[in-house]
């Protein structure tokens, strides 16, 4: 830092005090490159002070009052306009080169509040969403899942609920899911679905046309266990929060509860969603654990076997084919359980 070159020969007088208590006496100030000196009018120095130390007690007085350190008993009082000027002026110079910690705490603050809302806003969804289902007790999915039923009704019309075909579904899924840790809920619906859908806490719905379309209960077994595996790789109350967003996820958390709006959208949604694959090894590995033939599965989906032969081969039955799933009786009623 060097003094401006129009106050390198500025000089003036003042009046200087080197203790608290002794007389002031008139010196003679010189404005050096990052000091004041301070001499005798005969020019003997008396002190130098630093310009970086150097504190005005009373800014926008006149005549200026300047010690050299805060909390000093040595003063000088200047009375000249110019050199008041030029030590401002140095001094705000000075200052502006100097080290500003709480200047930069401040931007570094400031920063990482950036980033931590930057992480916020492409984190915190995921993370809250995973940490709502995790904290979701069961019997909260199975009431989601019901409610998301419920607005599907709406546009679907109401559930089959034929009294004798709901027992032989109950007897069917006991029977199909005996090697699963749940047995999950089905439902039938009439129209406006795909093949077989999934809801929250467990629930698998149906469409008609599979319970009704085909002569064996074998072939509405290969649905099911498609649409369970199907359960078992997706969330369907993770995938219900991601669709209705933060806020929703936020008070489902703090209150336990969802809005109407978003279970209808959700419902809407999976009317109209394309169903995902099933890889055909994890099919025959349910249907060997349920003790059930894949090849009535495999020929409904395709009469002539080409595109499902690997289910037509690797039948886990294939040489000790599986007893009847149901009663002829019971599959009878549960073919007529959309019939009320």
């Amino acid at each position: 830092m060097t003094a401006l070159e129009e106050y390198q020969k500025l000089e003036a007088t003042g009046l200087w005090r080197d203790v608290g208590d002794s007389q002031r006496r008139e010196v003679l100030i010189n404005l050096g490159n990052t000091s004041l000196i301070i001499s005798t009018l005969s020019e003997t120095a008396l002190t130098h002070w630093s310009l970086a130390a150097v504190i005005r007690v009373n800014p926008g007085e006149l005549p200026a009052l300047y010690v050299p350190v805060e909390g000093s008993d040595e003063s000088l009082e200047i009375a000249d306009e110019d050199m008041i000027a030029a030590i401002e002026k140095l001094r705000s110079m000075i200052d502006r080169h100097r080290p500003h910690p709480g200047r930069l705490r401040g931007i570094l603050a400031a920063t990482t509040a950036a980033v931590v809302l930057g992480l916020g806003l492409f984190w915190l969804p995921d993370a809250l969403v995973r940490q709502t289902v995790h904290l979701l007790p069961e019997a909260k999915k199975r009431e989601i899942g019901q409610d998301i039923l419920t607005e599907m009704i709406q546009l679907t019309g109401p559930s089959c609920n034929q009294t004798a075909g709901q027992a032989a579904l109950a007897a069917l899924a006991r029977r199909v899911f005996i090697a699963t840790p749940t047995v999950p809920r089905l439902v039938v619906l009439r129209d406006g679905l795909p093949a077989s859908l999934h809801l929250p806490g467990d629930l698998i719905v149906l469409n008609r046309s599979v319970v009704e379309d085909y002569q064996s209960p074998d072939v509405l077994a290969g649905f099911l266990l498609s649409e369970y595996i199907r359960l078992v790789d997706s969330n369907p109350t993770q995938a219900l929060l991601q669709e209705a967003g933060l806020w929703a996820t936020f008070r489902l958390l703090t209150t336990g509860q969802i809005s109407d709006t978003h279970l209808a959208a959700r419902a809407a949604s999976l009317l109209t969603e394309t169903p995902t694959d099933v890889a055909d090894e994890a099919l025959l590995s349910q249907f060997a654990q349920a003790e059930i033939s894949s090849q009535p599965y495999a020929y409904a989906l395709d009469i002539s076997g080409e595109n499902t032969l690997s289910l037509i081969e690797a039948d886990p039955l294939r040489t000790a084919p599986n007893a009847p799933l149901l009663e002829d009786t019971r599959w009878v009623a549960l073919q007529e359980i959309c019939t009320e």
